[in-house]
């Protein structure tokens, strides 16, 4: 664990420094902001912005993302403040998994006068609209955007997941585990999730003993990955380590195949997504994969409750199915999205008694929550990250995500 703690203490000051060019007193201004800023709440409508990707690369799990918040709203809808009973409204945009669309998303979503928002599935998205969320003096809370520089210095983004320098160390550690010497890497340039998460793969595997024979990169909206499979199965590596798109693992799994590549492929959460099972078919046999929660995990009972309610609520609906990649299988980052929503309701209960009513004092509320949602319990540390220490693996064998083992950094 202290192996852990000081590769995530050197990968995040690696980060910060490099984000220091956009940092500004600006930052500042808009963190030390008086109370009485942000935006009020006021009539009794709570209006909750839901920031997500349902269209572009990232659509598909944005949209997951989203029918674990529209399910949770639907299971909470009011929430009772100094005698008021208001009404919780969602109000939905489409950041396409695009930085720039991401920010005028944001911008509208302020501009609709949300005293929170829910979101991003894609890290660089995330960061990208965090500096107009802090201005505006509005808290986000994102579901599965795993990179460090979500939050870091910016006092009004939390997240439900956990970071990617313990992601990569995890499947580090399971690639270790397994007898794997040799790792290739595949990584999206540009894409902060992709080659941050390759990075802390990396520096964990090397730190473990482990080698990189091959380090490989490609281009956003890239389809021909033969030229890279080519030069990687020259390296023989025992093992690939792919943090990408669902959209890139697609395209990217069949043409290993035709390749002729045999060594195991491991990726990130973004591959639990039945859509790359189906149209990948028997190329997707045998990935295996770090992700934040198992349906079949019983140990907890708020998880056991929200599985049943979340498969009857896609069920009621033909769209929903459809959106959810045309099963009723749980994604983690429909339970994330709704420990999101639950972690904002869990803060606006908490304002009960609060003779102000507004986003920063939301925003405070949020430092004090604590509570046992979906995927664990839930609090946030002084960044505004949920505690967690834990992963599950899973692997997919006849079609199906399969778990396999939880895991640690340890």
């Amino acid at each position: 664990m202290k192996k852990f703690l000081a590769l995530t203490m050197s990968a995040v000051l690696m980060l910060s420094l490099a984000a220091c060019g956009s940092s500004s007193s600006d930052d500042s201004a808009a963190n030390d902001a008086p109370a009485t800023a942000g935006i009020a709440i006021e009539g009794d409508t709570i209006k909750i912005g839901v920031f997500e990707p349902t269209t572009g690369e990232n659509g598909g799990g944005g949209m997951q993302e989203v029918l674990g918040m529209r399910y949770a709203n639907q299971v909470n809808p009011t929430v009772d403040i100094n005698g008021t009973t208001y009404n919780i409204q969602l109000v939905e945009v489409d950041n396409q998994s695009d930085k720039t669309a991401a920010v005028t998303a944001a911008q509208s979503l302020i501009s609709s006068g949300v005293v929170a928002v829910l979101g991003s599935y894609g890290s660089g998205v995330s960061i990208a609209a965090g500096q107009t969320f802090a201005d505006a003096q509005v808290p986000a809370m994102g579901a599965s955007c795993t990179n460090p520089q979500v939050t870091l210095g910016n006092d009004f983004y939390f997240r439900t997941c956990f970071l990617d320098p313990f992601q990569g160390t995890v499947m580090a550690s399971y690639a270790i585990e397994q007898g794997y010497t040799k790792a290739a890497l595949i990584s999206q340039n540009g894409d902060d999730y992709s080659t941050g998460l390759a990075a802390f793969f990396q520096q964990a595997f090397e730190g473990m003993g482990g080698t990189i024979v091959a380090n490989e990169t490609y281009q956003t909206n890239e389809s021909d990955f033969n030229a890279i499979l080519t030069s990687i199965k020259a390296a023989e590596p025992d093992c690939i380590f792919a943090p990408s798109s669902i959209a890139t693992a697609t395209l990217l799994l069949p043409q290993a195949q035709a390749n002729g590549i045999t060594a195991q492929i491991i990726a990130s959460d973004t591959w639990e997504n039945e859509t790359i099972i189906s149209a990948a078919g028997s190329a997707a046999e045998g990935v295996a994969l770090s992700t934040f929660f198992d349906e079949h995990d019983e140990s907890n009972p708020v998880a056991k409750e929200f599985v049943e309610g979340f498969k009857a609520y896609l069920n009621s609906d033909p769209q929903n199915l459809t959106l959810n990649g045309g099963s009723d299988g749980v994604a983690a980052v429909s339970a994330l999205g709704y420990d999101a929503y639950m972690s904002i309701y869990e803060a606006l209960k908490a304002m009960d008694g609060a003779e102000t009513l507004n986003s920063v004092a939301l925003r405070d509320a949020l430092k004090t929550v604590s509570f046992t949602g979906v995927t664990g319990a839930i609090s946030f540390d002084e960044n505004g990250d949920a505690i967690k220490n834990v992963a599950y693996i899973k692997q997919i064998k006849d079609g199906k995500f399969n778990f396999l083992k939880t895991q640690s950094a340890e």
